[in-house]
């Protein structure tokens, strides 16, 4: 039973991510579509809170796994 369970506590941290992390880049095409000019600023901007959704979603995982 406890496996079930971290496995579907993973598998929700990995949804999150991955709704999170589409929201975002679709946020910063719209964002690049309407100011080319910033697309630079905007791409990394796009890249750091991905990278920390990815962290957040790992440690989920890790907790999910551990508990």
């Amino acid at each position: 039973m406890t496996g079930t369970l971290a496995a579907i506590g993973a598998g929700l941290a990995v949804i999150g991510a991955g709704i999170g992390i589409g929201r975002i880049g679709g946020s910063a095409m719209d964002a690049i579509a309407r100011q080319p000019e910033a697309a630079g600023k905007i791409q990394t901007a796009m890249i750091i809170a991905a990278a920390l959704i990815e962290g957040a979603a790992l440690f989920a995982i890790v907790v999910a796994m551990m508990g």
